[in-house]
């Protein structure tokens, strides 16, 4: 796992200050934000002809089986070529179709080289039922190769719905129990190592184990990799919320940092629309990031069967449901910064002085970082009412 400290610039940026280069820790801080959106996820997902890939692809990338974009579906293998569907809102991470083992004339070992197995961060092979030999050998290949691999059930609510009309005394939790274990067994008892089951629904990901899958591959992801998948995935829980939360909070230093050092820049105007440009581009992000864009709520209110004003009516950010500007950031950056006090002036730009930077620099770094910050915690909130309104849980 790479250290973080190799992938922030903290100790470069920090340089660059104490030699009083601000040109350069300025390019710096925009590196490494841009860096950081662009970080490629390349997950591949394969199984034999039934079991639910495209749908679970589909699914995983939070669109339904109808969008435009979405891997075809079919009780038929639809899948015969090595096919890329990226996220549609963050396209550095592309969820790979491959065509099941079975349905090809490549052996394990071929197979993987012929889809060039090296550009994939993890694989994911699906079963609607029972995992085969020829998951199997693929399995012992990837883990051979030393992949991450994860064993998924998709069809899960059938295994139920089935279960509960021929059982008496049907319980949920135990059943699912039993099908992990038999899973899990039936993969020991042909040589698969460090197995992982686990049963979801491609239909209603917010059940069963799509959140442990998703938890468990955050933790095993290189360090630099997880906020991708943390935005990739769709917003099933508040704990996913919680964690896109707190990479936006991460980031609002640097976005600071770097407002800090163009206020210095003599050029009159030029600091103010420089930090307007800034704002515009992260407010947008945090919308994207917490779904409230317009496509993303409709596509919520869809899948819920939730009336659209019902789910616009728990929102207070003034930015939702609106084109993101200059001239609106202005205003609520006026209003959210008419307040401050000589204090607080005073202790930013003790702090910043630390590195050099002057009293200017340190409060364009306050009033950045405050209103960032404003406003993350009412995305949040504004997210968090919307998923609960879905779900139709009362907050």
């Amino acid at each position: 796992m790479e250290n973080r400290l190799k992938n922030e610039p903290t100790q470069e940026i920090a340089e660059a200050l104490q030699n009083n280069d601000s040109a350069s820790a300025a390019q710096k801080i925009q590196e490494y934000l841009k860096q950081q959106e662009n970080i490629p996820l390349n997950i591949a997902v394969t199984g034999e002809s039934g079991s639910g890939k495209s749908t679970f692809v589909n699914a995983f990338r939070g669109i339904d089986n109808r969008d435009e974009g979405a891997a075809p579906t079919g009780c038929v293998e639809t899948t015969m070529e090595f096919t890329p569907y990226p996220h549609p809102s963050y396209s550095n991470v592309v969820l790979w179709d491959l065509p099941g083992i079975g349905t090809t004339k490549f052996p394990a070992d071929k197979y993987l080289k012929h889809v060039r197995f090296e550009k994939f961060d993890f694989f994911i092979i699906l079963s609607a039922d029972r995992f085969t030999e020829n998951d199997v050998k693929l399995a012992l290949a990837i883990q051979k190769m030393g992949k991450m691999l994860y064993f998924v059930r998709s069809k899960i609510d059938n295994n139920l719905r089935d279960a509960e009309r021929s059982q008496r005394d049907f319980n949920q939790a135990e059943t699912l129990d039993k099908i992990r274990k038999y899973c899990c067994k039936g993969l020991r008892d042909n040589g698969v190592k460090s197995v992982k089951v686990f049963l979801i629904s491609n239909f209603d990901v917010g059940l069963y184990d799509f959140q442990l899958l998703e938890d468990t591959l955050e933790k095993e992801l290189p360090e630099h990799k997880r906020n991708a998948l943390l935005f990739a995935i769709p917003n099933i829980n508040e704990g996913i919320l919680n964690k896109r939360k707190e990479a936006f909070q991460a980031e609002i230093k640097y976005c600071a940092s770097l407002s800090a050092l163009i206020a210095a820049a003599p050029i009159p105007g030029f600091a103010l629309m420089v930090e307007l440009d800034i704002l515009v581009t992260i407010i947008n992000k945090y919308v994207l990031g917490f779904g409230l864009d317009g496509k993303s709520l409709q596509k919520l209110a869809r899948s819920t069967k939730t009336p659209l004003n019902d789910l616009h009516a728990v929102m207070r950010s003034p930015f939702v449901l609106k084109e993101i500007n200059k001239e609106m950031i202005l205003k609520e950056l006026t209003m959210s910064v008419s307040g401050f006090t000589l204090v607080l002036v005073k202790e930013v730009t003790r702090f910043m002085t630390l590195f050099g930077i002057p009293a200017a620099s340190g409060i364009s770094f306050h009033q950045t970082y405050s209103f960032l910050d404003n406003c993350l915690e009412v995305f949040a909130k504004d997210a968090q009412n919307v998923l609960m309104k879905a779900l139709k849980v009362n907050p």
